[in-house]
């Protein structure tokens, strides 16, 4: 899709029908023909045109024949198969010329949606301007989507303590795997704002000059707010995977003595189911001897004896009765 705008005395683009000269040109996931399209009347190469349409394209600059690109990676929001948010990362690409300014991204953007509603004001005669505004609402955006995963760390952090289930681990996942990629975006557009210095212009007029240390304070910020949620979304997993080992190895140990604790009738009871002689088996039934109560007696009472040990000997619970004791014992400070 293709749509081209032009800035009126308010500073609030309108949208014409043709392409014209000091417009705004906006692609979105376009198909071969618009871009050829584009080409032909903006003089801007077609590979450029098409740079952003990969995926996994990096935030980089080129300058080719007058023609200057900035491609910068944007937040985004997507939903995931369970019907739950993902953020993840886009290219979008700015190109200007002495003739237009193009902007080719695979999906709409949310800056540009200001722009083309005026909340944001752009002009499309002043390419460094328009991109310089752009980049700043490019990382304020990501400032905003950073909050956004805090506050739903928080809240899944909350249920995880009432209840421990998978649902919110592989959310807490998600939202690791998002802050990996805004962190690898957010330095990348680092690099693009630091070559945006040296291009003509930027630093000769005082009010670019201004949105340029703007933009660079914006993309610092961001950067060190993503390294500090990445941070301590890490260590909220590593806690939360210690915790899960220590229920496993409380379950097992339950386990355990259960398991022991069947065992000592059983292995009492299979004595009198070997083909050899034991007590109580000359010429009467067992049951009608007074073995079987004494038998039975016995593994009763060893059950209860082994019982009682392996509970005492619990080693969850001794390190905190021996702490208690040394408190106890330590004398008073002067």
């Amino acid at each position: 899709m293709v749509k081209y705008f032009l800035t009126n005395g308010s500073g609030a683009p309108v949208q014409t029908e043709r392409f014209t000269a000091g417009c705004w040109v906006d692609l979105v996931n376009p198909s071969d023909d618009e871009c050829e399209d584009v080409a032909i009347a903006s003089g801007v190469p077609e590979d450029m045109i098409k740079a952003a349409l990969d995926e996994e394209e990096r935030a980089r600059t080129e300058f080719d024949d007058g023609n200057s690109m900035f491609i910068v990676d944007c937040p985004l929001i997507e939903e995931n198969e369970d019907g739950g948010d993902r953020y993840t990362t886009l290219p979008l690409a700015v190109i200007y010329n002495g003739k237009c300014i193009v902007t080719v991204c695979l999906k709409g953007n949310t800056v540009l949606k200001d722009f083309i509603t005026g909340r944001e004001s752009v002009r499309t005669d002043a390419p460094l301007h328009f991109i310089l505004t752009f980049l700043l609402g490019n990382a304020k955006r990501f400032l905003y989507y950073l909050k956004q995963i805090d506050r739903k760390n928080h809240r899944i952090q909350s249920e995880l303590g009432r209840t421990m289930r998978n649902s919110e681990i592989i959310q807490l996942l998600d939202l690791q795997n998002s802050l990996v990629y805004f962190s690898t975006s957010l330095n990348s557009n680092e690099r693009v704002h630091e070559k945006l210095f040296k291009v003509e212009g930027v630093a000769s007029r005082e009010e670019y000059l201004d949105l340029y240390e703007d933009v660079i304070i914006e993309g610092k910020q961001a950067i060190e707010t993503c390294n500090i949620y990445k941070n301590i979304l890490s260590v909220t997993m590593d806690a939360y995977g210690s915790v899960i080992s220590n229920n496993a190895n409380d379950t097992m140990k339950k386990l355990t003595i259960i398991t022991i604790l069947l065992a000592v009738p059983t292995m009492i009871a299979g004595f009198w189911g070997m083909n050899m002689p034991v007590p109580g088996q000359d010429g009467y039934a067992f049951y009608e001897t007074g073995w079987f109560w004494l038998v039975t007696f016995a593994a009763v009472l060893l059950t209860a004896v082994i019982g009682v040990f392996l509970l005492k000997s619990n080693p969850f619970r001794r390190p905190l009765k021996q702490k208690r004791k040394r408190r106890e014992k330590r004398p008073p400070r002067n």
